[in-house]
């Protein structure tokens, strides 16, 4: 996952922010920054950081394939970085972009679609000791 030595780094000040898994990636959420809707999760290294924060678009690692990819290359679904933020942790990030077609592989909108929703007890609280009611 090494950038070449002729391009830039990350910034120090931004790198020494994040907390990276034992692979050296930080998870990215990715959101619609008008509606907030989210989009997806990608897997970032300090290398696709610093390409999304000077490019204006997204770039992943992608775990499966062991290489680099921009959104919507292949499928014309890009997304435009708005701001992109860390988390108090340092151990994610938030990136507001403006979607252009689906977020996801499947052609969904969002992955979060695509998954569909798990059954959830609506309404239930814990008690004092952290147990259900």
């Amino acid at each position: 996952m090494p950038s070449s030595p002729t391009e830039p780094l990350l910034d120090p000040a931004v790198a020494e922010r994040l907390k990276r898994d034992d692979h050296g990636l930080v998870a990215a959420i990715v959101q619609q920054h008008d509606s907030r809707e989210v989009l997806m999760l990608g897997w970032m290294d300090d290398e696709a950081l610093r390409r999304t924060l000077t490019t204006g678009r997204v770039v992943f690692w992608s775990r499966s394939r062991q290489e680099y990819w921009r959104k919507g290359d292949t499928s014309g679904h890009a997304q435009f970085v708005k701001s992109v933020s860390v988390d108090c942790d340092g151990d994610a990030l938030l990136v507001e972009v403006d979607q252009v077609g689906a977020a996801c592989h499947t052609g969904a909108r969002t992955c979060f679609e695509a998954g569909g929703p798990l059954p959830v007890v609506v309404g239930a609280r814990p008690t004092e000791t952290g147990g259900p009611l």
